[in-house]
């Protein structure tokens, strides 16, 4: 597949791009919660507001949104039915679980990645500075949205707004019609909620990476040890698109996409290959250009916080191209491995250097894996 400038236009968001909204959710006139603000960049997220700009539409797999809010902020308690990953990339963020939000409580900080496990209420509030930001990953391209707590939704009603059962929020303060009660989201019972999971810190504790937790594969690519090669990666979620046979991953359950770190020195990145699903770069540090296509090239710099959709199939080359050392997160859709189709120069250079791709498609000694003949 060929990618046009057009279309890497399209597919490029830059941190300028995002567009909040303060009436993403129901909460939104709670005292505490007020002044929170919600941003859809790929796939509308679990937004229940028609308002909400959404930079990309086109199917992924999988969401990607964010959520930012001043000092002593609340996102208040509720519960999703696809996995929902928080990615920390600036402040400290206080997460809470449970009915009551007592079942534990773990910080997040710069640079950590959590997985929340689905049908649990969690809710978090920012002690850290007001300009901390929360990137979120969500399963599946429809996410179902999400349940709120009973008492959010008594106090919501308060402030004139209310919820439908196809998750659509209604503003009766902004002149919308109240809807019958039998259109209404039921609050869940005490029945229901006493049925739900309970996870103790220690469990939440090993579904956070933190950047001490991480385990880099110095060589994770078939072009690791070759100029412009070199790259490392850090699995998070899922085997993603390690070919390093010893490398795991630090929380194994399927969410419907995976996540991992990469990182390079200048001039380092990863050459030319393509797959099969659907990515998400987003930067974290440092400057990177992405080129696509192996014929008639169309590249792209991004720098912190930018974002690119790169479609299935399409060939891309990724190069650190800043002063430093560049970081960003990787998300690729689907829960199983993402299998590597590297270009042939990439190949046979790297054959040069003893290295081959085996039929489990993992590193191994060229001179060892068989290869057709003639």
């Amino acid at each position: 597949m060929r990618v046009s400038e057009e279309e890497l236009r399209r597919r490029t968001i830059r941190r300028s791009d995002f567009v909040s909204c303060n009436q993403a959710f129901i909460d939104c006139r709670t005292p505490g919660s007020d002044r929170k603000e919600n941003y859809s960049m790929i796939g509308p997220g679990v937004t229940q507001s028609a308002d909400q700009v959404v930079n990309l539409r086109e199917a992924h797999g999988f969401n990607i949104g964010a959520a930012a809010m001043p000092n002593g902020i609340t996102n208040n308690l509720h519960l999703h039915f696809t996995a929902e990953v928080f990615l920390c990339f600036r402040g400290e963020f206080l997460l809470r679980w449970g009915a009551d939000g007592r079942d534990g409580e773990l910080v997040l900080r710069e640079g950590d990645i959590a997985s929340l496990p689905t049908w649990i209420f969690r809710g978090f509030t920012n002690i850290g500075p007001d300009d901390g930001w929360l990137f979120t990953a969500l399963g599946h391209d429809d996410t179902g949205g999400i349940i709120w707590g009973p008492s959010v939704l008594r106090e919501a009603e308060g402030h004139g707004l209310y919820l439908t059962a196809d998750n659509t929020l209604v503003d009766t303060v902004a002149g919308d019609e109240r809807p019958p009660e039998d259109e209404l989201v039921k609050p869940m019972t005490g029945e229901q909620i006493a049925g739900l999971r309970s996870y103790t810190p220690e469990q939440m504790r090993s579904k956070i990476a933190t950047p001490e937790d991480l385990v880099w594969s110095r060589e994770p690519f078939l072009d690791s040890r070759l100029p412009g090669g070199g790259a490392e990666l850090a699995l998070v979620i899922g085997y993603g698109m390690t070919e390093d046979p010893e490398q795991e991953p630090r929380i194994f359950k399927p969410h419907g996409h995976n996540i991992a770190w990469l990182r390079a020195e200048p001039g380092q990145g990863v050459r030319a290959h393509r797959h099969e699903r659907t990515q998400v770069l987003m930067v974290k540090e440092g400057e990177w250009e992405v080129t696509l296509n192996l014929h008639d090239e169309v590249s792209v710099r991004l720098g912190p916080w930018d974002l690119l959709s790169v479609p299935a199939g399409a060939w891309r080359a990724l190069r650190n191209v800043g002063e430093g050392t560049a970081s960003m997160v990787v998300v690729n859709g689907g829960d199983g491995r993402v299998r590597l189709d590297w270009d042939d120069e990439v190949v046979k250079a790297a054959a040069d250097e003893g290295v081959a791709i085996d039929h489990d498609g993992y590193l191994a000694p060229y001179a060892l894996v068989p290869r057709p003949i003639g």
